[in-house]
């Protein structure tokens, strides 16, 4: 089995992807999706998030709502608004978001691979969303939320990708955030057999951002091959829907934290406790941290420049040595009183997209203490941490720009 393959990609017909694109499932609340998706009968939201067309209340894991979800597909499929290409295909995908642009590789990635780490995970996943997952791939029979993956250094898929998407695309969305979504179908035999090659010889793929998605796939596999007496390996289950961009090209934003308190310090008092392992030195702007290592704290009215000693970062510990780490062993944990920031309720994430000032925001209200503002974990980190089979903290990175739902499904035959 090749670590990656070809499929025939259920897609919006000729000038509907407009209508179609949505954003991630997991990034909307059920409220915001219902206002989103007012008066576009077309849009994946219908699919990914079907409670949208149930009565207000309705639990978003009950039963009527994945089959709503394949009720809306059906329709879709009915009118025409979605098609399925007529053989497999590879598909070229461009996010352009402000001055950044990325390429990759809508694929079919292996479940196999998946099982035995050569497509490489970094986080814990939640039976819970495993489930959900689950229940709407069966329901649908279709995996229609794409995993998103990065390679290592592959300069030959870099410039088949870089040719791939030279012409005219096959879709081309400019979503309400202003991030561009261009898709161009690689049809092409030879380029096909290339780019599994390419990927066959590389040793491992990267989860970046799609967990349960990718856990689920592997269940749904497992569960159909029991099912299946004459299961092969070829069949479509064995495969999860995928895109794969180049790991040197893929951004990460800060992930930041907000304190609710100081733990019972006042400014003065907490600021030297942070000065036993960190230098701290008032700063007149705001502070985004250009280096690793280095942190800015917000206190009411004033921004710090943190940075912590240097021996007290490990050189041998992927994990120990991310700057989310640091943070947490070195000031959240012992100088707030946080230990389990995935459960401690005095402390929140805001992500980078944001930027500085909603961290400003946030403290100048009163409603939190203090802010911290990291710098961007970096995939090289990421890719690390993975490679030797760990998991990174919670919160530890924040893809953007990211992918939209509907672009291209894969149906599970």
């Amino acid at each position: 089995m090749s670590l990656i393959r070809p499929f025939a990609g259920l897609r919006p017909a000729p000038s509907r992807a407009a209508e179609v694109a949505a954003p991630p499932y997991d990034v909307l609340s059920t409220e915001e999706a219902r206002a989103r998706a007012k008066d576009k009968p077309w849009s994946f939201l219908h699919i990914s998030k079907p409670e949208i067309d149930l009565p207000v209340g309705t639990d978003p894991y009950a039963a009527e709502v994945y089959a709503k979800a394949a009720e809306n597909l059906d329709k879709m499929l009915a009118a025409g608004v979605l098609t399925r290409d007529a053989a497999p295909c590879y598909y070229a995908y461009r996010l352009i978001m402000g001055g950044h642009s990325q390429t990759g590789l809508v694929a079919a990635a292996s479940v196999a691979d998946y099982d035995t780490n050569r497509i490489r995970k970094h986080e814990f996943t939640r039976p819970d969303k495993e489930d959900d997952r689950v229940r709407q791939i069966d329901a649908l029979n279709a995996q229609t939320g794409p995993v998103l993956l990065a390679y290592p250094t592959a300069p030959q898929v870099d410039g088949i990708l870089a040719k791939a998407s030279g012409g005219t695309p096959d879709a081309d969305v400019t979503a309400a955030d202003g991030i561009r979504h261009t898709i161009w179908v690689i049809r092409d035999a030879a380029v096909l057999s290339q780019l599994t090659a390419a990927f066959d010889a590389m040793h491992a793929l990267y989860i970046a951002d799609g967990h349960h998605r990718s856990a689920a796939a592997s269940r749904v596999a497992a569960a159909r091959k029991a099912a299946n007496p004459k299961h092969s390996g070829a069949e479509s289950y064995n495969y999860f829907l995928s895109v794969i961009f180049p790991h040197h090209q893929m951004k990460i934003m800060d992930y930041n934290r907000v304190m609710s308190d100081l733990n019972g310090m006042d400014a003065e008092g907490f600021l030297k406790r942070i000065g036993e392992k960190f230098s701290v030195q008032p700063s007149a702007a705001p502070v985004k941290p250009t280096k690793p290592g280095e942190f800015g704290l917000y206190l009411p009215g004033q921004w710090y420049r943190l940075n912590i000693r240097a021996d007290l970062i490990p050189t041998n510990d992927p994990v120990a040595r991310l700057d989310v780490s640091l943070l947490q062993n070195h000031l959240i944990a012992p100088v707030l009183g946080i230990a389990d920031p995935r459960r401690d309720k005095r402390i929140d994430f805001v992500g980078g997209i944001r930027g500085l000032p909603e961290l400003e925001k946030r403290v100048n209200s009163g409603e939190m203490a203090a802010a911290f503002a990291l710098f961007a974990t970096r995939m090289e980190d990421l890719m690390a941490v993975a490679d030797a089979n760990e998991v990174m903290p919670p919160k530890s990175t924040w893809f953007e720009p990211k992918l939209a739902d509907g672009l291209v499904s894969h149906v599970l035959d």
